[in-house]
């Protein structure tokens, strides 16, 4: 039993890698987003719903919450760098915006001094 859901896992997570490159050539063709991308993003959720597998880095990154477009730079959406913060801002044509860390965090190092 234990082997199966694993091939069950190793299916799914399988699926929504390769809906979310279709999802990503889909966009870059149409240089916009369009219906099918949007669909395919949708049907990476449902699978990750459906079979409890995690979304992984890539979908959770490049997958707007709010609309269930890809995310492409220059594409659909902007791209800021919030150094003072330490991560990124991915902001999705629809008003969403995606925060991504690049910096742990500074807090307990700036409450120490250096000697």
């Amino acid at each position: 039993m234990i082997r199966n859901q694993e091939l069950v896992k190793d299916v799914a997570e399988g699926r929504i890698r390769r809906l979310i490159s279709l999802a990503k050539a889909r966009t870059l063709q149409q240089r916009g987003s369009d219906a099918l991308s949007k669909k395919y993003v949708q049907i990476a959720h449902n699978i990750v719903s459906h079979y409890k597998v995690s979304a992984g880095r890539e979908m959770k990154r490049e997958a707007c919450a709010g609309c269930d477009s890809v995310l492409i730079p220059g594409v659909n959406c902007s791209v800021r760098l919030a150094s003072q913060y330490g991560y990124i801002v991915y902001r999705c044509r629809c008003g969403e915006e995606k925060h991504i860390r690049y910096r742990e965090s500074l807090g307990p190092k700036l409450l120490q001094k250096k000697v």
